[in-house]
């Protein structure tokens, strides 16, 4: 499929990834067994600041360890982009793998889960963080496909692609983000684990409703600006 070396260079990445989502999965599993003992499900159980801190570490950390592959196998800063991308969606996908494997979660792919934490909390059904991941899949191999030759996203392709993925985030903390709005914490710099009006709202969320509608369309913009340039590229060819 692709030039030796390349296929090569994928395959170590896809072995690092999956290690690293099934390691990013245990660290869930011993999670769930301290706060969620009879089963993962909202409404949220409270964390200590000290534990919330250390899991945004725990994030940071892996973000760091993903964007370290794209900066150490890319050429160009695309490139650099693309193997951090490629690298991302395997890990997500083999994460969910593994805790389907350790603890039969979850039910379905509309099961709803916390994706993040950083700068707010993410939250969605593991359906939506899939499709990201394949996109991501998907973004990164149509540019490694024409590695060989040099290749330009034109920077309204950029917009639409930074549009897109925008629409997706907004998706993802939307309705949280609405709730500390009406609760007024932002308003006072910010919420606070400390605050009982803050753990009360966060203890009794229960989502129900995903924008699919923002998600979706955030989806087409980036699809529709890969297949842009690809198709210009093609044709520059």
């Amino acid at each position: 499929m692709f030039h030796p070396e390349l296929n090569k260079k994928i395959l170590l990445v896809t072995i690092f990834a999956i290690a690293m989502g099934f390691l990013e999965a245990i660290v869930v599993v011993y999670i769930r067994e301290l706060y969620y003992p009879e089963g993962f499900s909202f409404p949220l159980e409270l964390l200590s600041p000290r534990i919330f801190a250390i899991e945004l570490v725990r994030e940071f950390s892996t973000m760091i360890m993903l964007l370290s592959i794209g900066f150490l196998i890319g050429r160009s800063a695309l490139e650099k982009f693309s193997w951090f991308l490629f690298s991302f969606g395997v890990w997500d996908i083999f994460y969910y793998v593994a805790l389907k494997l350790f603890l039969d979660w979850p039910e379905s792919l509309l099961t709803w889960d916390i994706l993040f934490l950083i700068p707010i909390t993410w939250l969605g059904p593991v359906l939506a963080p899939l499709i990201c991941s394949l996109t991501m899949i998907f973004f990164a191999l149509t540019v490694f496909t024409r590695s060989q030759a040099p290749i330009k996203i034109y920077k309204v392709f950029w917009y639409l692609i930074f549009m897109g993925a925008i629409l997706i985030f907004s998706s993802f903390i939307i309705d949280y983000t609405i709730l500390l709005i009406g609760e007024g914490y932002f308003s006072r710099g910010g919420p606070s684990l400390l605050e009982p009006g803050f753990t009360k709202a966060m203890l009794n969320y229960i989502p129900e409703k995903f924008q699919w509608g923002l998600f979706l369309a955030g989806e087409l913009l980036i699809i529709f600006s890969i297949a842009g340039f690809v198709f210009i590229s093609k044709r520059k060819n």
